[in-house]
């Protein structure tokens, strides 16, 4: 690759490029013309040796040296642009509203902290919740009516930008002086428990930990299918129930509930931040996004 004939303007388009596949769109990304676009995709075609992007049925298609580029293009362009902005953010005096998509899970997870740290920080600074659509998520980044969203980061929209959070695990919970309920159970005396679990449908009485539980000869029984994991903490503390639950959302109970590791492996999931291309170098936002890191790590 010939470097000398490289400049930032080729790089900033071959980014949009990358991340639109689509030099029409692209284009009203950059506010530049659509010729002005293709021929600088010629231009970082001959520089990289390479087609970057080759037509498919809808919009184009990154090569493989293309997809390669992205990544490390998209670091080294934000410390550019993290250099070059101006840092006038004071979380003291800000007035803003920031607009979060996530599970009810997250918002007493994460959110309920994030919260905390903001009054203390940033007063001036209100959250508005949404309940989390992934299938309308881009649509409501590009349009500004959700700022912010906390999901598992393989389900995001490609074209948004995501950052891991934390890893979370599944923890079996009890009320305290659960007359069945020890420091290690085995799998039989857990699926002997009744169970109360979690359908985000509403109504199944079945999750893939019963798909494990079978492959092990075991069947568990289950009383009650809640449509949100925030009742179950309340109604497990309440009876001789039991659940699996995230271990985040019962870590501040240990005076009403014990908690043991599942006698069996039970896969937990990552949660990520994901963020529209919009959003990405505001001064605010920027905050805010670096605060909610704080907040899953307290």
């Amino acid at each position: 690759m010939d470097s000398k004939r490289l400049d930032l303007n080729l790089l900033v388009t071959l980014e949009a490029l990358l991340v639109e596949q689509n030099v029409t769109k692209a284009a009203a990304r950059l506010h530049l013309s659509q010729p002005a676009v293709s021929a600088q995709l010629n231009r970082l075609r001959v520089v990289f040796a390479d087609p970057l992007l080759v037509p498919a049925q809808r919009g184009m298609t990154p090569t493989t040296r293309a997809v390669e580029l992205l990544e490390p293009l998209r670091q080294a362009l934000d410390q550019v642009r993290a250099t070059v902005e101006l840092q006038d953010f004071d979380p003291a005096k800000a007035k803003l509203t920031i607009t979060i998509a996530c599970t009810d899970y997250l918002q007493a997870a994460v959110v309920k902290p994030l919260a905390m740290h903001l009054r203390a920080r940033a007063p001036g600074v209100r959250v508005a919740l949404r309940n989390l659509d992934v299938g309308l998520l881009e649509s409501q980044m590009a349009r500004g009516d959700v700022d912010l969203a906390l999901l598992t980061p393989g389900v995001a929209p490609p074209s948004l930008r995501t950052r891991h959070l934390f890893d979370e695990r599944y923890v079996l919970i009890g009320r305290r002086g659960h007359p069945r309920l020890r420091d290690v159970i085995t799998v039989a005396e857990f699926a002997q428990l009744e169970h109360v679990i979690v359908s985000l449908r509403g109504g199944d009485f079945e999750t893939p930990v019963d798909a494990a539980l079978a492959a092990l000869g075991h069947k568990r029984h289950v009383v009650l299918s809640a449509a949100s994991f925030l009742f179950v903490p309340e109604v497990v503390s309440q009876s001789d129930f039991v659940a699996l639950v995230p271990a985040r959302l019962v870590s501040d109970r240990a005076d009403r509930l014990q908690f043991l590791d599942p006698p069996f492996p039970v896969e937990g999931f990552a949660v990520g931040m994901v963020w529209h291309e919009r959003t990405h170098a505001h001064s605010a936002q920027r905050w805010i996004r670096e605060a909610f890191v704080t907040a899953s790590r307290s």
